[in-house]
């Protein structure tokens, strides 16, 4: 699929886009929206397999929907953990008018001494409300994630994750609405090459796409061009293939550079879309449902080269449903449930068999080993 920009009919005061920029203000959808402009053509800007940029048809409706109400408050919510941030669950005998916006959720990053600081946070989404068709995904969400913050985003599926994401890297916009925006590192507007540079995205839709015959270090090196493997038009420099051979040895699978993806399991494939993510030397990583399709031997690696890289410096953004995932060096954990932020805080605070329970629908026990949470 061709991958587009949308260029609208720019209104007189307004300056033109700039070429080979990611434009989200004051040409993204919902400075249209709200002013009435629509896209008088499409330009093409990248090769397939670039995450960040979407195609070019239309976002959503001008209208504003009327938003169906929230949910009132557990019962055993005064119960729970102080520390730990939870929020009302939907509810669908409420009314409207209890229903405000959701504020921002406090932004807590580890060892943080309540001191100001220069440096603007990864991620930021405030008040955003997304539609798929004629269904709310996620609901007046605001969410703030620290540069270099470990965090993990918990919920059972439908819950919002995946919208979460695809509002992230701008497959999804959110609903015209006063207060919304969603910046990283407190930017509107990318230069899609540095935006490769601080926030490397691993997804199950990537993981889709490798179908052709492509070897490993193909796929790591293809890193450099936002596509699924190495094309005639790519120019490849010794520099790159140097890095890619580094990555390559830094997630221990240099012997998998020459063998094929189509011939390669579920977790070597996985590690090869990683390696594609950490040749642009990102800031974070953000990884999609990891572990889902690998047996036990498999998510043991993953989450090995997971920790490696946590180690190491980069920041991760984990988003799953599986609570063996989170490892032991995340240390907040968001919980999600119906398009809402149903708990923020820290994960000793947040991960609870009471709130786990709940998040769920299930009776469950928990138990922690090694650093790691499990639950039956």
């Amino acid at each position: 699929m061709q991958l587009y920009r949308h260029i609208p009919a720019a209104p007189s005061h307004a300056a033109a886009p700039v070429a080979g920029k990611i434009v989200i203000s004051p040409y993204d959808p919902i400075y249209l929206a709200e002013n009435k402009h629509t896209p008088s053509k499409c330009e093409p800007i990248l090769e397939p397999g670039e995450p960040i940029i979407t195609p070019c048809e239309p976002i959503f409706s001008t209208t504003k929907p009327t938003l169906p109400p929230r949910r009132t408050p557990h019962p055993d919510s005064a119960t729970r953990p102080s520390s730990a941030r939870h929020f009302p669950r939907p509810n669908s005998h409420a009314s409207p008018a209890e229903s405000p916006p959701l504020s921002p959720p406090p932004h807590t990053v580890s060892g943080d001494t309540g001191l100001l600081t220069s440096t603007p946070p990864l991620i930021e989404l405030l008040n955003v409300t997304v539609m798929r068709g004629d269904s709310i995904a996620l609901r007046n969400l605001s969410l703030t994630i620290g540069a270099g913050e470990h965090v993990a985003i918990l919920g059972p599926n439908g819950c919002g994750k995946s919208t979460l994401i695809k509002t992230i890297t701008r497959e999804c916009y959110p609903l015209a609405q006063p207060g919304t925006s969603v910046t990283i590192l407190g930017q509107r507007v990318w230069d899609v090459v540095s935006l490769r540079s601080t926030m490397g995205i691993v997804t199950n839709d990537l993981m889709a796409q490798c179908t052709r015959e492509i070897k490993g270090f193909e796929i790591v090196l293809s890193g450099f061009f936002s596509s699924i493997g190495i094309w005639p038009n790519h120019h490849v420099t010794e520099k790159q293939r140097r890095k890619a051979a580094d990555v390559l040895r830094f997630l221990e699978s240099a012997h998998l550079g020459e063998k094929r993806v189509d011939e390669m399991s579920s977790g070597e494939a996985r590690r090869m879309l990683i390696g594609r993510a950490l040749v642009n030397d990102p800031k974070a990583l953000l990884l999609d449902e990891p572990s889902t399709s690998l047996d036990l031997f498999a998510q043991h690696e993953l989450r090995e080269s997971i920790r490696k890289l946590a180690k190491a410096g980069v920041g991760i953004v984990l988003v799953t449903h599986h609570l063996s995932d989170i490892i032991p060096e995340i240390e907040r954990v968001i919980m999600m449930s119906g398009g809402e932020i149903a708990a923020d805080g820290a994960k000793e605070d947040v991960l609870t068999a009471a709130g786990l329970a709940e998040l769920f629908g299930v009776k469950a026990e928990l138990a922690k080993r090694g650093g790691y949470y499990h639950l039956w």
